[in-house]
């Protein structure tokens, strides 16, 4: 008779860090959007590899803060706008919900932009891309399970590869790239700050730690998760940076070194044709369109979890728009409305996205001290409660942001 051949503690370890990833993995790669992959590009190309260490220290707060939202999130099964309303009040719960709705409409607009922009670049005209990106990633959360549409979210993912591909074809000098990475100067201009703190900002942005907290209570991922969870956050965080590093280095090794400024991450492409071939151009737009149709996907989805927490109804993807009709309304009309305003023929989007990017700044603060109130929260975190020395790292980081909302808005209206 035959025996049952056991299967190996390496791969039951294994197996269950996949059933666990999918938060820290897409949270941290969605914040890699067009919106940050022009300012890494701008960063690149006007500071060379000077610069480097600030995405450095982004990406360590992005993997502190994004470890925090998963943890309240398994930890207290809700989401974060829910959890404000019950902690700080329905006053702080409704405005911090509202900055978010109104923040997330300027950024999905400009997640459209993106995916126009990129789509140009390949001879398609936006009242043709647009509409297909929005029709696509409706059907996608509104027909697929939960874990249909994971599995498509990884898969988007993986055209991130393409900027690992093009900072190489870009031939970097890596011993520049690396001092810059860790050793920190700071031009004392305006546009330095400015850019350094819009790097902060996009790296950790609120819609993402909003989003990976609600991610994580609708995979029902359990307290036994927390470690492998962990994990997930961090391979996602890291590798956010990572594709912000090979950004960066390929506009500070073609871009920069010879003198060409840009204001977008599409200038950033059609400037490359020339310094580094049509591949490196193809695969910079390609990574582009990639990175907007995730973010497309993810925020209207933090909205929808946002919203559907601060009113108490049901929020999961595994329901059906019958079952959850306010979270499937909220992502349609967030979807609806940022694709019409990138195709109103002399809509004021440069307005718009300065606008969105200085709520993103100014919501994040308030964001962050929520998550660090709730985390010593005891009633709430129970044996989770952060220690004395993260504690004392979520400050620092407080502190930092801080400085750098109080910069950007001193030099925006000044």
């Amino acid at each position: 008779m035959a025996t049952k051949q056991s299967i190996s503690p390496k791969k039951i370890r294994i197996a269950a860090l996949l059933a666990v990833m999918g938060p820290g993995l897409i949270a941290g790669l969605s914040d890699d959007d067009p919106a940050g992959i022009a300012t890494y590009s701008v960063l690149g190309a006007d500071y060379g590899y000077q610069l480097l260490w600030v995405l450095v220290a982004s990406t360590a707060a992005l993997i502190i803060f994004q470890d925090l939202g998963a943890r309240i999130g398994v930890v207290t099964r809700q989401g974060m706008i829910g959890l404000i309303r019950q902690k700080y009040g329905a006053r702080s719960g409704t405005l911090s919900a509202v900055a978010l709705i109104i923040a997330n409409v300027g950024t999905m607009t400009a997640e459209f932009a993106g995916i126009a922009a990129a789509g140009q670049l390949f001879g398609l005209s936006k009242y043709l891309s647009v509409p297909i990106a929005g029709l696509a990633v409706s059907f996608l959360v509104l027909r697929n399970s939960f874990a249909k549409i994971e599995k498509v979210f990884f898969l988007i993912s993986g055209v991130f590869l393409a900027y690992v591909i093009a900072g190489f074809m870009a031939h970097p000098d890596w011993g520049s790239a690396i001092r810059g990475a860790v050793v920190p100067t700071m031009p004392f201009t305006q546009d330095a700050v400015f850019i350094a703190t819009a790097t902060f900002g996009t790296t950790l942005a609120p819609w993402g730690l909003a989003f990976i907290q609600s991610y994580a209570v609708d995979k029902r991922l359990t307290r036994d998760d927390l470690k492998l969870l962990r994990i997930d956050v961090w391979t996602g965080s890291l590798l956010t940076g990572i594709i912000g590093f090979f950004v960066i280095v390929t506009c500070a090794a073609t871009l920069h070194k010879n003198g060409i400024k840009i204001t977008s991450a599409t200038d950033a492409a059609q400037a490359l044709e020339p310094l580094a071939g049509t591949l490196a151009k193809e695969l910079f737009a390609f990574g582009l369109i990639g990175a907007a149709l995730l973010a497309a996907s993810i925020l209207p989805l933090s909205t929808a979890y946002s919203v559907s927490d601060l009113t108490g109804r049901p929020a999961a993807l595994d329901d059906s728009p019958r079952e959850a009709p306010l979270f499937y309304a909220t992502f349609g009309a967030i979807t609806l409305i940022s694709a019409i305003l990138i195709l109103i023929p002399g809509a004021p989007l440069i307005k718009i996205l300065v606008f969105t990017q200085i709520l993103n700044a100014v919501l994040l603060l308030p964001l962050l001290i929520y998550m660090y109130g709730i985390s010593k929260d005891e009633m709430l975190m129970g044996e989770f409660v952060s220690t004395n020395l993260l504690r004392t790292i979520y400050l620092v980081i407080i502190a930092i942001v801080a400085f750098a909302v109080c910069c950007m808005l001193w030099f925006t209206f000044n």
